[in-house]
């Protein structure tokens, strides 16, 4: 069965399901698109990968790569792999150099480990065929709005990015140390963001 290859456009909060997000994919050579309904958590591990986030202590998808490393296993590429009743299913595909092995996961673990090993995402013609959303010329402005939204689970207390203007260099750098501490990433990602302006 051809894999067809599948690219992170963001994520978004879902419409449906409150507390939820939205994890949108897209065919790298198409114009479907495979929206999957993740947890809160699984969101914050997969955004602070994608920017790029160290937190202060090892995430359960960092331990998991922490220990593949240790018995020189890596992750080769991440399958969205079967759609039953709605639920969608994923394998982690790993290799010793040796052997080869498939681990059954949820796609919000498989893509959030996937992304900490570079690892490619694909999916088959059959789910995208069923589950895929095919986008008009109309709906590219979706999709720019969507990859905006990658930061979307920012609190309403949370300061903006207006707001972020301004505080000084030293009250953002400690802003930041505590948003790590308290494990809030996307607060995090924004103080960051800011900060990276500024140099």
């Amino acid at each position: 069965m051809d894999k067809i290859r599948l690219e992170i456009l963001g994520l978004s909060s879902s419409q449906s399901q409150a507390g939820s997000f939205a994890l949108v994919l897209g065919e790298t050579e198409g114009n479907r698109r495979l929206p999957i309904i993740i947890g809160m958590f699984e969101a914050q591990a997969i955004a602070i990968e994608i920017e790029k986030i160290i937190p202060n202590r090892p995430m359960t998808h960092d331990l998991f790569k922490s220990f593949a490393h240790s018995f020189n296993y890596k992750v080769e590429e991440i399958i969205i792999s079967n759609l039953k009743e709605g639920v969608f299913f994923a394998k982690i595909v790993c290799s010793n150099g040796e052997s080869q092995m498939e681990i059954d996961a949820r796609p919000s673990d498989a893509i959030a480990i996937g992304l900490r090993f570079e690892a490619p995402i694909y999916t088959y013609e059959s789910i995208l065929a069923e589950a895929g959303i095919v986008l008009t010329d109309e709906g590219e402005d979706d999709i720019a709005e969507i990859k905006s939204e990658i930061k979307s689970s920012k609190s309403t207390k949370e300061p903006s990015s207006e707001d972020l203007k301004n505080f000084t260099m030293d009250k953002l750098k400690e802003m930041l140390n505590d948003a790590i501490e308290k494990e809030d990433y996307e607060r995090a990602a924004k103080i960051r963001d800011e900060l990276s302006r500024r140099n």
